[in-house]
């Protein structure tokens, strides 16, 4: 029995007369790693907005360790301890990566004048224990010098730096080379042992297989699918993405 850390009850989101989420519930616990699986178009990056509170629910609850958030927006779940590493990694390209990673929370003297050096220093320490990833010289460097593949990495050094409770990432290695696809994935793992719990977007089946302690595949705004690991296998998920509750029901039938 896992306890209960972020609890979706019913969530529904309207946009005029489409819906793309309809009637979603589930839970993360406390040290776990989930992966939300689906094709394009799924709801999956809806979920995970309203989760992080971007974008409001149409209906629906969202409960934290037991207790329902009636406003739900950036700056509660911010205070709940939710860090989000979105598919645009929202950084500012005139920036340098110190300051992008920092940013709107950077360390400050009592007269508030920012610890640049101290800033660079750690942001140096988390690009190279945790994201490792080839060419980015200096914390200094501005974002708009990086690939598409360090970029991602500077916004995942971003949240994994200032993580709390629960840590979201939206497809994070889209864009990475395997190594750092790989140095990302055991830090998952890793995150769990002290406490953090993870939710996956990806494409990659093996790659939520391989660190996911449960799995959560979307179909056309539905939940269709929650099963533990050791209870599916990456064909069920492959099945479960492609054919929606058909390929479930003919999986488990043998005819997938």
């Amino acid at each position: 029995m896992i306890n209960e850390l972020l609890r979706l009850e019913k969530i529904s989101k309207d946009y005029g007369p489409n819906t793309v989420l309809k009637d979603v519930s589930f839970t993360i616990g406390q040290n776990e790693v989930v992966g939300l699986l689906g094709d394009n178009g799924a709801g999956k990056s809806t979920l995970v907005k309203i989760m992080s509170g971007v974008v409001p629910m149409t209906s629906g609850s969202y409960f934290w360790q037991g207790e329902q958030i009636t406003n739900v927006n950036r700056t509660e779940t911010e205070r709940l301890g939710v860090e989000t590493i979105f598919q645009d990694s929202a950084l500012v390209p005139q920036m340098s990566i110190a300051r992008n990673i920092f940013m709107g929370r950077e360390i400050t003297n009592k007269l508030g004048f920012m610890k640049v050096k101290e800033m660079d220093a750690i942001a140096t320490d988390v690009l190279d224990s945790v994201v490792t990833i080839e060419g980015i010289k200096s914390s200094r460097q501005l974002v708009q010098s990086l690939s598409g593949g360090q970029a991602q990495a500077v916004a995942i050094a971003r949240a994994v730096h200032f993580k709390r409770s629960l840590l979201i990432l939206d497809e994070p290695t889209s864009a990475l080379a395997v190594r750092a696809t790989e140095a990302l994935l055991a830090y998952l793992t890793q995150l769990k042992g002290e406490g953090v719990s993870s939710v996956l977007v990806t494409h990659n089946l093996h790659h939520a297989f391989q660190v996911c302690d449960r799995h959560i595949v979307m179909n056309h705004g539905k939940k269709i699918l929650d099963v533990r690991r050791e209870d599916t296998s990456v064909e069920e998920l492959t099945a479960a993405v492609v054919e929606g509750e058909t390929g479930v029901k003919r999986f488990r039938e043998g005819r997938f």
